[in-house]
């Protein structure tokens, strides 16, 4: 997005067409920069100030240049910004709107009241800004300079959320197969979200395909000379997620449509290049904004850090998905017991319990799952995540209480005995084949003679 002043870093830096302008090619001045409008001026300084704000202290953006020494860092740390600013956001919200943001750090939420509140802060903060800098800059012809490097650190906030999303899908962490529990729970109990999640989990070529569209828009807006393309690419890439986002309540939406507005900034100054070229069907020109510096040596080394820090990132996203995709994901080590266990005996004091679907206290299965996940199922189709912890040969539970002995009369067959409730209990179950599920096992088949829905 930076040109230069000299003839051969313009054409390295022109993104549509790398043909040298006539007025070079001629021996002809260049044409005097236009002045910018009035409105052009006010709408940049509001741009520049909101998006600066932005990047700077929405959490995420930032933290995806720490890279790999991320790993270094407490998890405290990646939320420092908001963590900060979180007495100003519930000030705001009970006096002025009258609601609870409390900063809930552990949520996952990106859309939570209390980001909402951030993002009326930095507006205001944006207007009051650009009303000062309009009037204290209001002789300024222009700001060409300055334009060079907004589009600069939008491109690279733009381009690590691309790389860290894109990442956690080429390595499937960020959607990985659906739980044990899950293949348990009736259709219409899942959110939308939920469908979309596991929709996207069950087919990991499909989501890998999806991240490596995302890394490419990423790695391209790191180079000055592509950055248009990736520009391209990750307007749509973020139009989908967005419309993701918005259709299956995703809580991403807020930084989702911040990441498209970004992308439209960038592409702004080529639009009229890309509907020449695709809808008029005529030639493009370069366009090429001033350099970020004066000399042409400081101007190469700049698009090389670029290069570089563009690298660094992609190293960190792929290393934290990597760990996602071994602590939590589809390689994390699975339990000894892993799997969906059916009770086909349950007794209490000695006499056994029917299976009745009115009995709140009876389990109808036990699914144990990556990670520690133990999932109680009762008689009523409900599913009960319980901690557990499970070593030396026993399990431990806080609710329901108890202490249960572990044996294993053969590979399929549980047998859990000790006290329950401070009752004394022996449950009995074997193992369900859940790869015999249709979800997980009816595959890819190239003739089908009829369509399978079911």
């Amino acid at each position: 997005m930076c040109g230069a002043s000299s003839p051969t870093y313009r054409r390295d830096m022109s993104v549509i067409d790398t043909a040298e302008s006539p007025a070079v090619s001629t021996g002809e001045p260049p044409a005097p920069p236009r002045t910018w409008s009035p409105a052009k001026k006010v709408v940049f300084r509001f741009t520049f100030t909101y998006t600066a704000l932005f990047c700077l202290t929405f959490a995420q953006i930032t933290f995806v240049f720490v890279g790999v020494a991320g790993n270094l860092l407490p998890d405290s740390a990646i939320l420092w910004q908001m963590r900060a600013l979180s007495p100003v956001m519930e000030w705001v919200g009970r006096n002025v709107f009258g609601v609870d943001a409390v900063l809930h750090v552990d949520s996952g939420s990106g859309d939570q009241t209390a980001i909402w509140i951030y993002l009326f802060l930095i507006a205001v903060v944006a207007a009051v800004g650009t009303l000062l800098w309009s009037i204290v800059d209001r002789r300024r012809p222009d700001y060409a300079r300055l334009w060079s490097w907004t589009t600069l650190y939008l491109r690279l906030a733009l381009g690590g959320q691309m790389l860290f999303y894109g990442f956690a899908k080429v390595i499937p962490s960020q959607m990985g197969p659906p739980p044990l529990a899950a293949l348990l729970e009736p259709f219409g109990d899942f959110s939308p979200a939920s469908v979309l999640w596991l929709q996207v989990g069950s087919s990991p070529i499909y989501e890998m395909l999806l991240g490596s569209v995302e890394v490419i828009g990423g790695l391209l807006l790191f180079w000055t000379r592509t950055a248009t393309l990736g520009a391209i690419v990750s307007f749509v890439a973020m139009v989908q997620v967005f419309i993701l986002n918005m259709t299956f309540d995703v809580p991403v939406k807020i930084l989702s449509f911040h990441l498209v507005v970004f992308s439209l900034i960038l592409l702004a100054p080529q639009m009229r290049n890309l509907l020449d070229l695709f809808v008029f069907g005529r030639s493009a020109h370069p366009v090429d904004p001033p350099a970020l510096f004066t000399r042409d040596k400081l101007n190469r080394w700049a698009a090389g850090v670029q290069v570089v820090l563009g690298i660094w990132v992609a190293i960190g996203a792929a290393q934290t998905s990597w760990t996602g995709y071994q602590e939590y994901g589809a390689g994390a080590p699975k339990p000894e017991l892993y799997g969906i266990w059916s009770v086909q005996d349950f007794r209490v004091d000695g006499r056994p319990v029917p299976p009745l679907m009115t009995d709140e206290n009876r389990w109808q299965r036990i699914v144990f799952d990556i990670g520690g996940a133990t999932t109680l199922q009762m008689m009523n189709g409900a599913l009960v995540p319980v901690p557990a912890e499970i070593a030396d040969g026993t399990m431990q539970m806080q609710q329901p209480l108890a202490s249960l002995t572990i044996d294993r009369p053969d590979n399929d067959t549980l047998v859990l005995s000790g006290d329950l409730d401070g009752t004394p209990t022996t449950i009995v179950a074997h193992r369900l084949d859940h790869d015999a599920m249709t979800l997980r096992g009816r595959g890819f088949n190239w003739v089908q003679d009829e369509p399978y829905f079911r």
